[in-house]
């Protein structure tokens, strides 16, 4: 496997890096969503709440960016990805539309808060399920022909999109569960360390699940994984999961407020290793490599500019955001 840095690889991985951090920001978000009916009804779901409330809609920006520079630097990915994927990116949208609607209505409409409630676990839940079924059927291939999407409405439901959209929902969880052990104390905090390591076991199965399925899927995938000299990078990648996973449940064991969270993000950041590992240099496996899918040249270094110039405004604003707001929520709310 070899990387050629030019402007189209540039664009690759930016790309990745804004995906990286949609995942990372709006997944604990998410996260928190999908374990709300596990919280006390009342301090607790309002504390969880809160914990986020700075900056959750500020996270989603990661999502534009993906998406966006998608259709910006590998327009054709993005002319065959879509329409493979329809169902399941318009679910969700609507869970994200019901999720942001139910964060702010779920105050200003007290009489009616139990079924906001179901709607901010229900559109994280359905958001999460989606973004991992999305990942399922573009590793389990999309069908091309002439440059277009060749296949039907429904071939992205499989057993094994099935399976790494539950992945994705059991990280967010994992997420989530971090997140609010840093931020939170006293019963709550204790509730989100007892989610934490059962979220824990639920991600390292369909992590170790995933990873094993994968290669099955395709020749090429197993090639990158068993053979060498693919092998000698690929091995490295479950080596240190474990070694994270076992350094993660010590932590959440010695009820420690900060680590867990950020060896949360070391196994995203490895599983996403490991995507890396079975699709490059492909966008679309076996049917569009990223420089059969890039906009021309003139297009990227013109883009290029404009990230440069937002994309740390973005980082810099994120980070005081966080700065400004950081500490435990307290029982009355406040940070």
């Amino acid at each position: 496997m070899t990387v050629n840095f030019d402007l189209t690889t540039i664009w690759a991985f930016i790309i990745a890096f804004g995906v990286f951090a949609y995942v990372v920001m709006d997944g604990f978000d998410l996260g928190i969503g999908i374990l709300f009916p596990t919280f006390r009804v009342g301090e607790g779901r309002n504390r969880a709440m809160n914990a986020i409330a700075p900056v959750w809609d500020g996270n989603e920006t990661w999502l534009v960016l993906g998406g966006g520079g998608l259709f910006a630097a590998f327009p054709l990915a993005y002319a065959v990805i879509l329409p493979a994927t329809y169902p399941l990116i318009i679910a969700m949208l609507l869970g994200l539309v019901f999720r942001g609607v139910a964060f702010e209505f779920r105050w200003r409409d007290p009489a009616h808060r139990k079924y906001w409630d179901f709607a901010f676990f229900a559109g994280s839940l359905v958001a999460a399920l989606a973004q991992g079924m999305t990942l399922g059927a573009i590793l389990q291939g999309i069908e091309v022909a002439d440059r277009a999407y060749a296949g039907s409405w429904w071939d992205w439901l499989t057993p094994y999109t099935l399976l790494t959209g539950l992945g994705v929902v059991a990280g967010y969880a994992l997420l989530g569960a971090c997140w609010l052990v840093w931020k939170l104390d006293g019963s709550a905090q204790d509730h989100a360390f007892k989610v934490a390591k059962r979220a824990a076991v639920a991600t390292l199965a369909m992590l170790g699940a995933v990873s094993l399925y994968t290669p099955l899927l395709d020749e090429t995938y197993w090639r990158r994984w068993f053979e060498a000299p693919g092998i000698y990078f690929a091995s490295q990648v479950p080596l240190l999961t474990l070694i994270i996973a076992v350094l993660l449940f010590r932590s959440l064991a010695k009820r420690r407020d900060v680590a867990p969270f950020w060896l949360a993000l070391g196994l995203f950041l490895l599983g996403m290793a490991g995507l890396g590992v079975s699709m490059w240099p492909y966008v679309v496996p076996d049917a569009l490599t990223i420089w059969d899918a890039a906009a021309p040249e003139r297009s990227q270094v013109f883009m290029l500019v404009g990230v440069a110039i937002t994309m740390p405004l973005i980082i810099a604003y994120t980070g005081w955001a966080y700065w400004v707001f950081r500490g435990k929520v307290g029982a009355e709310g406040y940070h």
